[in-house]
C-alpha cells in the first residue's frame, strides 16, 4: 500500500498496548481516527498475536 506510511500506523495505533491482538490493534485504530486504508489493513492481517509495534510494521509493510 503505497500510499500508507509506518508514521500513519504509528499514530494510528498511539497508545496500544502489547501483547496484543488483531482485533484490539483495529479497536484503537478507531479510536484513534485512523483512515479507513489502515483500519482496514489491520483488519485484514492473517497474523491474530503481535508482541510489539515492530511486528505490527512487519506485518502491515512486508506482503
Amino acid at each position: 500500500m503505497a500510499d500508507l506510511s509506518p508514521i500513519d500506523l504509528q499514530k494510528a495505533l498511539s497508545g496500544a498496548d502489547y501483547p496484543t491482538d488483531r482485533q484490539h490493534l483495529v479497536d484503537r485504530a478507531r479510536r484513534n481516527k485512523a483512515n479507513d486504508k489502515i483500519v482496514s489493513r489491520l483488519d485484514g492481517l492473517k497474523q491474530d498475536h503481535f508482541d510489539g509495534p515492530n511486528e505490527v510494521q512487519k506485518a502491515v509493510f512486508d506482503k
